[in-house]
């Protein structure tokens, strides 16, 4: 068990929103809560993945919904006053399940998301294990490491802000809980909390990716020590991730534009290449995440392996639609984590999902 300081926090959602492809939430509300419940004197503990107990019982809280551009003006104060959606969600499974979860898992890597997570740890006096369900921002329930190996989704539970609360004893599929949840959060702002995949750790233990916060907080680590020394922080980001970088450009107004439609936000992001990668176009598609990119019409790289977007100058990560025309941007890929790799993480998480259907997936390992 690691008590964790605030800069430690810090360094963690740094990375998950670096790794985070675009999505994950917004990486300023995840620092809000978190120094909301730093502000509380609530301890943020985190459990080492060889310390999960067997018999007690953990889960997944998260947000579901579409991202708005950033924008100055903090709306945020008043509900940080109140239990978030993700509180709600787990006291709401909890009661139902008749149990306690011992502590909360990040559903995947993202600035909001896991730092929601974290925070509702602290404030619930419950531990956030060091571990992820995806190792990347996914758009949809059913992208997740449970889906691979196959840990079933329910009972969950969906929260909203008005104090709103469904538990969903059981669902045919992951899909139809995404679909249910989707549902509840465009008719809430495009926003519900959600608590899911209780589950023991012992099963646990097999079904997500482990060590992920740690891995997480060292490229964030790394990031922040490369600006603090004046090293170039992209090739510190790329060393801590051993990634590859895809372009740097500048971001286009021409083919650069985004939507929110079903609860999701999609996009694509345009970028004139610069430097080394002078003289070729890059376009990037998202539905929430980066998805595929492709360098003059031909596909480059697609997920599942991760397609990330930081500022050129300094390594801050961009999430989608947050890219605007004129910004200088790095994009790099990472490999996904094995357990993306093997046949049936290949067969849920592909372009042909997202109505490419004439595009093969095109792993990291093909680019120089």
């Amino acid at each position: 068990m690691k008590v964790l300081n605030y800069q430690e926090v810090e360094d963690i959602l740094f990375g998950c929103t670096i790794m985070g492809t675009g999505g994950g939430g917004s990486l300023k509300d995840g620092i809000t809560a978190v120094k909301n419940a730093f502000d509380k004197d609530k301890s943020f503990q985190m459990l080492e993945f060889k310390e999960i107990e067997d018999n007690k019982y953990y889960v997944n809280p998260y947000y579901c919904g579409s991202i708005n551009p950033e924008v100055d003006e903090d709306k945020t104060e008043e509900a940080h006053n109140q239990e978030s959606e993700l509180e709600i969600a787990i006291r709401g499974l909890e009661e139902y399940m008749g149990t306690e979860f011992q502590g909360l898992i990040s559903v995947e890597y993202g600035g909001g998301n896991t730092g929601q997570c974290m925070a509702a740890a602290a404030m619930l006096g419950k531990v956030i294990v060091d571990a992820d369900a995806a190792g990347r921002a996914v758009p949809e329930l059913q992208f997740s490491t449970y889906s691979v190996t196959g840990q079933p989704i329910f009972p969950f539970a969906v929260a909203t802000k008005y104090g709103d609360i469904a538990i969903f004893t059981q669902v045919a599929s992951d899909e139809r809980a995404e679909a249910l949840a989707r549902h509840m959060a465009v008719a809430t702002d495009n926003l519900v909390g959600i608590a899911d995949h209780p589950i023991k750790g012992f099963d646990l233990k097999k079904s997500v990716i482990p060590n992920a916060l740690s891995f997480a907080q060292k490229v964030g680590e790394a990031r922040r020590k490369a600006i603090e020394v004046g090293d170039n922080p992209i090739d510190a980001i790329l060393k801590a991730t051993k990634g590859k970088l895809l372009c740097e450009g500048i971001v286009t107004g021409e083919n650069t534009h985004w939507d929110i439609k079903d609860g999701f936000t999609t996009g694509e992001i345009g970028i004139d290449g610069m430097n080394s990668f002078e003289k070729r176009k890059y376009k990037i598609w998202y539905r929430n995440e980066n998805m595929i990119i492709w360098e003059d019409e031909h596909v480059k790289m697609t997920c599942p392996d991760l397609i990330c977007v930081v500022n050129l100058s300094d390594g801050y990560p961009i999430t989608n639609p947050n890219c605007n025309k004129g910004d200088k941007v790095a994009v790099f890929g990472v490999e996904a984590h094995k357990i993306w790799k093997s046949k049936k993480g290949l067969n849920l998480l592909n372009p042909n999902f997202f109505g490419f259907d004439n595009i093969d997936i095109v792993d990291i390992s093909n680019i120089e």
